[in-house]
């Protein structure tokens, strides 16, 4: 079993932040039951080199912008240019081709680095890739839900925790198996990666775009698990926007209700509004609290002290976080992939 992991923290008064040991003699935790930390867009160059150096920080998430480039039947990975890619991400392969080889490359090539990655190093904690769909899915284009998970199975194969997983062949929808707290432990979740998917800002912006990246989904999902091929879908879709009560319930259709389990908002929306985060953790649901530093008091976005970045762990994980994330990609591993007890 794994050594225990602390970390100093000032909450208020200087106090000790016990986090949640990676190899500990106790049982490993849940999932559902701890908050980590993860880094915003991942992919820029400004904040990594390479794509691998990422992986290699410790984060429990990292995220990919991606646009769905019809005219080529390609995944770009770019912040803004819709028919270029402007990432980290190298042709590499192989744990050898890592940290050397050109960059600007799709997701496809994400995903064979991640792959290499993995070779390197299978007994990772888990990492979540958090993928903003920018402009959406293109499913009469051939670049649906379906080819999504195409791509990923054929890139990562098994190191995937998919939804399947989480029912475990006994629920009928993701929602009845978070509420059973049927997450697995972190421990048994180490050399695996899972997929949140988030409509983007351009598809969001779209007038004419009525149908989003998450009802999408949801939809794929739904209809998935009637034909008897939930094992094929290799992501979790997620509600975008801090809310309060369930947010579920007024944008989408009572039938995909019960395949978003992933939540996705604004930290400082959440806690100014005195949003009840107990319900998300109650029904072990994974909740993503985004611009962290944000929270009052605010804190750097980029460089903030370990203790700073120890204590925004501590406030958001009593408010119920499953991750954290920031722009943070300066500290070190040790501070990145700091877990401590959720609620």
């Amino acid at each position: 079993m794994r050594t225990v992991r602390r970390l100093a923290a000032l909450v208020g008064a200087a106090a000790l932040l016990a986090v949640v040991p990676a190899h500990a003699e106790a049982a490993s935790p849940a999932l559902s039951g701890t908050t980590a930390i993860g880094t915003h867009n991942a992919y820029d160059k400004a904040k990594y080199t390479y794509f691998a150096q990422a992986l290699d920080s410790g984060a429990s998430l990292l995220e990919l912008d991606v646009y769905v480039d019809s005219l080529t039947h390609r995944w770009r990975v770019s912040h803004s240019n819709p028919l270029g890619n402007d990432n980290n991400c190298e042709a590499a392969k192989t744990p050898g081709d890592l940290y050397s080889k050109s960059r600007n490359q799709d997701l496809g090539s994400c995903l064979d680095n991640i792959a290499a990655w993995n070779q390197l190093h299978p007994d990772h904690p888990p990492i979540v890739f958090k993928v903003e769909m920018k402009v959406g899915f293109n499913d009469k284009g051939g670049m649906g839900p379906d080819e999504f998970d195409t791509l990923v199975s054929q890139k990562l194969g098994s190191s995937v925790y998919r939804p399947a997983d989480l029912l475990g062949g006994t629920y009928s929808s993701l929602d009845a198996a978070s509420k059973a707290n049927a997450w697995p432990s972190r421990d048994s979740l180490r050399g695996k990666f899972l997929f949140e998917l988030i409509p983007g800002t351009v598809e969001q912006a779209n007038p004419f775009d009525h149908y989003w990246t998450d009802e999408e989904y949801g939809d794929h999902l739904r209809d998935l698990y009637a034909a008897g091929r939930i094992g094929a879908a290799e992501a979790f879709p997620a509600v975008l926007g801090a809310a309060n009560g369930d947010p579920r319930t007024s944008r989408y259709d009572a039938s995909i209700r019960p395949w978003f389990v992933f939540f996705d908002g604004d930290a400082a929306a959440y806690l100014n509004n005195g949003y009840d985060t107990a319900w998300y953790d109650t029904h072990h649901y994974f909740l993503i609290m985004t611009d962290a530093a944000g929270v009052a008091p605010a804190i750097s976005s980029t460089s903030p002290t370990d203790a700073e970045v120890a204590a925004r762990l501590a406030l958001l994980a009593a408010h119920h976080a499953s991750v954290i994330t920031s722009d943070w990609s300066t500290k070190s591993p040790s501070v990145l992939g700091s877990v401590t007890v959720r609620g």
